[in-house]
C-alpha cells in the first residue's frame, strides 16, 4: 500500500457536483485531486454514446488537467482509517493519500422496489439500460417499458426512442393532477420546461399516470409485464424500473457525518459534522444537475476558505432547492406501491432472501444477523434502501470496506512513501 502526494482539496466523486466543486477550488487557489470510480470523468449525467464524455464537459475537465488538477479515475475509495487520511482502491492497487480538506460529491443511485419478477434478466434501472445503450447495446427494434417516477423516465424514454427502440409505455406512478400542478408552477423556471416540452411532444402519447409495474412475467427472462392501469400484459424485451434515487451516503456514514432524512446534513456552507469535510450534490438531498452543480461551486470555495465568491451563489442554490422540493411533492412515493410484492418476491438479491423471510425481523440489523439479508456484494444498497421504504428500516451501520475487494488488499504491509505523480 503505497502514499500519495498530499493534496490539499480531495474530491470524490467527478459527476455535476465534484467537477464544478474541482473548478471553484482550483480558482481559489487550492491543489486538486479527484477520485471517481469510472473510466473517465462525468459521471452517468455527463456521458456520452461509448462512455465518452460530451464535448463541453470535456473542454471543463482539459482545462482542469492543463492546471494540474489530478483525476484518479477507475478508484474507489474503500477506507478512512483516520483522521485526514483516505484509503483508495485503484488500477495500481490500493494506496492511501492525506487531505487537508474533503469535498464528498458521491452523487446517487436510483431506487429499485421489489416486485414480482423484478430479478427476471432484462428488467433494469432506467438509469441503467440507458448506461448500456451509451455504452454500445443495440435496442433498435426492442419493445421497451419504461416505469417508476420522474422525470429521467421521460427523458430515458426519449433516448431510447431516438436509438430506435419500441417505447411501448411509460408507467408513471405520480398521479397526473400533481404532475399538472408541476408542469404549471415551471412557468418559473423557463429552461426546465423548454427542456420537457420536447419530451413530451416526443413521446408524451405512451405516458400513463397513476400507473406502475406489477409483475414482470417471463419464464427464464422478461417477456411481458402486467401493469395496473393494463387490463392484459403488455409484451417487451425489457423493462426499465426505477423510482427515483438514493443518495450514496455509505463514505459520509463511515466518516461519521451526521445524517438527517438519510441526506448528508450541512450548513449554509455546505459543511458536514465533520470537521474539513463537505458535501456537496445529491447526498445532500436530491435535486437534479443544476443544483448539484451549484452545490459543487459552493463547496468548492468553503472548503478553501473563499466564503465571499460562495455567497454570491447562495440565491441561486435556494432557487434551485426550492425547484428540490418540488420534485419531492410532485413525485412522492404512493402506499400502494408498498403492496407490490408477495411472500416469495426476492428482497435481497445478493443473498436470496424472499419478503416473507425479511419481514420475520424488526429492523434491517435484525434482518442481516438472521437472514444475511444485505450482507452481500452491493452490503445492502438494494435491498437497504427498498426495507426503508417498505419497513421503515433504519439506515444500516456502515463498515469498512466499502466495496468488496480481495484479502489481500486489507492485509498487506504499508512500504515507504512513495510519490504519486501527475
Amino acid at each position: 500500500m503505497s502514499d500519495l502526494t498530499p493534496k490539499q482539496i480531495w474530491i470524490v466523486g467527478a459527476g455535476p457536483a465534484g467537477i464544478a466543486a474541482a473548478e471553484a477550488a482550483l480558482e481559489s487557489g487550492a491543489t486538486v485531486g479527484v477520485i471517481d470510480e469510472n473510466p473517465a470523468p462525468g459521471g452517468q449525467i455527463y456521458r456520452a454514446l461509448l462512455g465518452v464524455m460530451k464535448p463541453e464537459i470535456q473542454s471543463r475537465v482539459d482545462a482542469l488537467h492543463a492546471k494540474g488538477v489530478l483525476f484518479l479515475n477507475q478508484t474507489t475509495v474503500i477506507d478512512a482509517p483516520a483522521v485526514g487520511e483516505l484509503t483508495v482502491k485503484g488500477p495500481n492497487g490500493p494506496e492511501r493519500l492525506r487531505y487537508e480538506s474533503l469535498i464528498l460529491a458521491t452523487g446517487a443511485r436510483e431506487l429499485f422496489l421489489p416486485f414480482p419478477g423484478w430479478t427476471l434478466p432484462n428488467v433494469m434501472g432506467v438509469g441503467g439500460l440507458q448506461a448500456l445503450v451509451k455504452s454500445g447495446l443495440d435496442v433498435s427494434g426492442k419493445r421497451i417499458v419504461v416505469s417508476g417516477t420522474g422525470p429521467l423516465l421521460l427523458a430515458v424514454g426519449a433516448y431510447l426512442k431516438q436509438k430506435g427502440a419500441k417505447v411501448v409505455r411509460i408507467a408513471e406512478q405520480a398521479p397526473a393532477q400533481r404532475i399538472r400542478e408541476f408542469t404549471q408552477r415551471l412557468v418559473g423556471y423557463p429552461y426546465k420546461l423548454g427542456q420537457g416540452i420536447p419530451l413530451m411532444l416526443s413521446i408524451g402519447a405512451t405516458v400513463r399516470t397513476s400507473a406502475w409495474v406489477e409483475r414482470a412475467n417471463g419464464s427464464h427472462v422478461l417477456e411481458s409485464v402486467k401493469i395496473n392501469s393494463h387490463q392484459e400484459p403488455i409484451r417487451c424485451d425489457y423493462l426499465a424500473c426505477a423510482y427515483g434515487f438514493e443518495p450514496n451516503v455509505e463514505l459520509a456514514t463511515l466518516l461519521g457525518c451526521e445524517l438527517h432524512r438519510g441526506f448528508v446534513e450541512v450548513d449554509e456552507t455546505l459543511r458536514t459534522s465533520v470537521p474539513y469535510v463537505w458535501c456537496a450534490g445529491e447526498p445532500t438531498g436530491i435535486g437534479g444537475i443544476d443544483l448539484s452543480e451549484i452545490e459543487g461551486k459552493i463547496a468548492g470555495y468553503c472548503a478553501t476558505g473563499n466564503e465571499k465568491a460562495a455567497q454570491r451563489l447562495m440565491p441561486t442554490r435556494a432557487r434551485w432547492m426550492r425547484f428540490a422540493a418540488m420534485l419531492e411533492v410532485t413525485y412522492a412515493l404512493r402506499d400502494e406501491l408498498k403492496t407490490l410484492p408477495n411472500p416469495e418476491t426476492i428482497l435481497c438479491r445478493c443473498e436470496d432472501v424472499s419478503i416473507e423471510q425479511a419481514t420475520e425481523w424488526n429492523g434491517s440489523r435484525a434482518a442481516k444477523l438472521h437472514s444475511r439479508c444485505g450482507m452481500g456484494p452491493c452490503q445492502g444498497r438494494i435491498c437497504g434502501a427498498a426495507g426503508r421504504f417498505l419497513y421503515g428500516w433504519e439506515h444500516g451501520t456502515v463498515r469498512a470496506p466499502l466495496v468488496p475487494v480481495p484479502l489481500s488488499d486489507l492485509t498487506e504491509r504499508d512500504p515507504e512513501l512513495t510519490n504519486h505523480t501527475n
